[in-house]
């Protein structure tokens, strides 16, 4: 029976008419060779539909927390390692100690490389040989593979350079004898 004749039967009304119509269209894809699949049923995958309309579940329209959309922002634009990177900066005091904090601070962090300047050349040295044990400490609390290498820096030396003009030579040193 063709979807015609199931319009053209006149005892047919409402939802007579409507079951007619499945059973036509049914009968015609079964002539085509068009496997029907009923409702609960496995399809053509093996695997069952998902429902894509929003219910009591979670949802990407629902609200979200500020925190989660920020991350996904984030990872999104490739903020992620310099974000991580900013922690260390943020956090070093909590990272490596309040003791270790007061002599020694964060300069640069490019490329998982962190640079340290201490006040001392004594501090210096006491980090480099504590660089492994800073590098567990700072990935136990920012994230594993943030920092991969500690560059460390002794105190900076005076500049003797005073104004726009500078002769060459030593310097004020020169006059001392």
């Amino acid at each position: 029976m063709s979807t015609a004749e199931v319009a053209g039967s006149g005892g047919l009304r409402g939802s007579d008419l409507a079951r007619a119509a499945l059973e036509a269209a049914r009968a015609s894809a079964k002539e085509r060779g068009v496997r029907g699949v009923r409702k609960g049923a496995a399809g053509a995958t093996g695997r069952r539909r998902r429902r894509r309309w929003s219910g009591p579940g979670p949802d990407d329209r629902d609200p979200q927390p500020l925190g989660r959309l920020a991350a996904r922002i984030a990872a999104d634009r490739g903020w992620v390692e310099r974000l991580a990177g900013g922690q260390v900066f943020a956090r070093w005091p909590k990272l490596v100690g309040e003791e270790l904090a007061e002599h020694a601070r964060p300069v640069a962090f490019e490329n998982g490389e962190l640079t340290v300047q201490a006040d001392s050349t004594a501090w210096a040295t006491q980090l480099r040989l504590l660089q492994r044990e800073l590098i567990k400490r700072i990935a136990a609390g920012v994230g594993n593979g943030v920092v991969t290498s500690l560059k460390v820096q002794g105190p900076a030396a005076p500049n003797w350079r005073f104004g726009p003009r500078h002769a060459p030579g030593r310097g004020p040193r020169d006059t001392y004898g």
